[in-house]
């Protein structure tokens, strides 16, 4: 199209975009030059819109996809913010239905934060759920000590 669609902006069903369905597949790319030309114009545009009306004393901000992300968040609240990076192997990844799409998953959208960020987190969700669980554990038992 020549308007890259947005759900808002183009009537899209925006519940079948957040699942792995061949709908999003069809409007992927099309959202990611749609994202790429809003951060152009304004890199804060979707960090603003996260944390928009937020009052609560933790917020969980998923799924930020750059550097310039990360780095708006921790401009504005500095300390207070810790990163969270969640890994699965490729081969959990594939039991999942994800598929590698060249254009799409090598893309910054999808593998910006791969290098330049010192997480302050990394949980590894290989289908383990105890040591999931023990992981999850210890990052909530560090948040309600930061409060």
């Amino acid at each position: 199209p020549a308007d890259p669609p947005s759900p808002q902006e183009h009537g899209l069903d925006f519940q079948r975009l957040l699942d792995a369905s061949a709908y999003k597949e069809m409007f992927r790319q099309d959202m990611i030059r749609w994202g790429e030309e809003k951060r152009h114009t304004d890199p804060g545009f979707f960090c603003r819109a996260a944390v928009e009306g937020a009052l609560q004393p933790v917020w969980v901000v998923s799924d930020t996809r750059r550097l310039s992300d990360v780095e708006w968040f921790r401009d504005v609240y500095g300390d207070t913010v810790q990163t969270v990076r969640v890994v699965a192997t490729e081969e959990t990844r594939r039991r999942r239905n994800w598929v590698f799409v060249t254009g799409v998953d090598d893309a910054e959208s999808e593998c910006g934060l791969d290098q330049g960020v010192a997480f302050d987190w990394v949980i590894t969700n290989d289908g383990d759920k105890v040591a999931l669980d023990e992981q999850l554990e210890m990052l909530l038992q560090s948040l309600h000590r930061s409060l």
